[in-house]
């Protein structure tokens, strides 16, 4: 999976990644700016932005000519929006790349942003919000993230809120744009059956024009918790949904993988310690998972599950105690190599797909980092031991840097603080 780099004059990154064994491929073009750049009164836009880049341009002046060209080609087409960075993307049979790139090109550089279609538009960003409102499961990792980041442009939901959706006006699209959609600040990755040389022209046909601006800044985490924190959101709920986690690592931090296999083994599977003790012994769950989250300056660990309100207390007291213990003795040998293979076994399969290559590849290139290959990173998964594991349990999991986020149906918060804690 050997890829290549190309720099234009102003600044544009082009990552091409040929694949063998494929008969698809996926042009994702990705822009550094997320939800954590917008101020207060933007909540929301970069968010908004991507609903705006599917509405027209002047060469396809409605949503409608847009989608029916891609569907023409069976072409799969969708755009996501992160708290750091906006991607945009189509994958194909590899035969209509030239086409998806086309489109896609068009849609980024040349959206028309109409004011009729942004007011038309705010009414489905609107039920967007209403329908996250109504996700628990997913929405209490805004609740956990709006306690650890408070006064932080990264406590806010990336889609923003009512108020300031519904005040979102063509200037400050255009605005935001002009600041953030640069070409210094932009990636195009392109990943699977195709003619390199020719893809590397065709990029170079379409963006070597685009203006060159000032990288973007955002304010940075000051982490100084010095007590566990607990935030309840009061809902009338079928289930309790929780997260219970700890302050961990930016993505640039050298134990990042360590801690990707730390929560492997506490969470990450069907197998993992969580899964076992919370699901299959205690009964306490049906959806239960240990993950990580990283950002540039500051990370979280942390554990989600679904459960019964009368069991939350419960729950609580299992998973800190999982978390105790990997924190007090050396995981076992087979565990560990469990645990490490798994990772490197679902990262193999994922990346059998082109869209899967490209988003692996363009991820790192727009965070600034050196791009590592999959066997640099099996490498770095591999040199993880048993007193590593240890190590980095002991960090992170103490009580000042604990943090539980509950939604549900309650009210007593000084209960629930009183057993946040080792």
């Amino acid at each position: 999976m050997k890829h290549k780099k190309t720099t234009l004059k102003n600044g544009l990154r082009i990552l091409t990644i040929p694949m063998r064994g494929t008969q698809t491929a996926t042009v994702l073009v990705m822009v550094g700016v997320g939800s954590r750049f917008e101020s207060e009164k933007e909540a929301g836009l970069s968010h908004f932005i991507e609903h705006m880049m599917f509405k027209g341009t002047k060469k396809r002046p409605t949503s409608l000519i847009i989608t029916s060209e891609l569907d023409s080609i069976g072409g799969e087409f969708n755009a996501f929006t992160s708290k750091e960075y906006t991607g945009y993307y189509a994958k194909v049979n590899a035969k209509h790349i030239e086409k998806a790139m086309d489109v896609v090109s068009d849609m980024y550089l040349n959206s028309k942003l109409e004011e009729k279609e942004i007011e038309r538009e705010k009414g489905t960003v609107l039920q967007e919000l209403n329908m996250i409102e109504d996700m628990p499961m997913r929405n209490v990792e805004d609740v956990m993230e709006g306690l650890l980041y408070q006064k932080n442009s990264l406590e806010r939901d990336i889609v923003g809120n009512k108020k300031s959706v519904s005040s979102f006006s063509q200037k400050d699209f255009l605005n935001y744009m002009k600041r953030y959609y640069v070409a210094n600040n932009t990636v195009v990755c392109v990943a699977g059956k195709i003619d390199e040389k020719k893809i590397v022209g065709d990029i170079k046909k379409y963006f070597s024009k685009m203006a060159k601006g000032k990288k973007p800044g955002f304010q940075k985490v000051l982490e100084n918790q010095k007590t566990p924190q607990v935030k309840i959101k009061n809902k009338k709920t079928d289930q309790t949904h929780l997260s219970l986690g700890v302050r961990a690592f930016d993505y640039y931090h050298k134990d990042r993988f360590i801690l990707s296999v730390l929560a492997t083994i506490l969470g990450g599977n069907m197998s993992s310690r969580m899964f076992i003790e919370v699901r299959e012994r205690k009964g306490l769950a049906y959806f239960i998972k240990t993950s990580i989250e990283t950002f540039a300056d500051c990370g979280y660990l942390t554990t989600q599950a679904g459960v019964e309100h009368k069991n939350i207390e419960l729950t609580i007291k299992t998973v800190l105690n999982e978390y105790k213990k990997i924190a007090s003795r050396l995981v076992g040998a087979e565990e560990l190599k469990k645990a490490k293979e798994y990772l490197k076994g679902k990262a193999v399969m994922s990346l059998e797909s082109s869209d899967e290559v490209a988003m692996f590849l363009i991820d790192q290139e727009i965070k600034n980092k050196k791009v590592m290959e999959i066997g640099d990173i099996f490498k770095r998964i591999d040199a993880v031991n048993q007193e590593d594991i240890l190590r980095v349990a002991k960090n992170i999991f103490q009580s000042e840097k604990l943090n539980l986020a509950v939604i549900g149906p309650h009210k007593n918060i000084k209960q629930l603080e009183s057993i946040v804690k080792f």
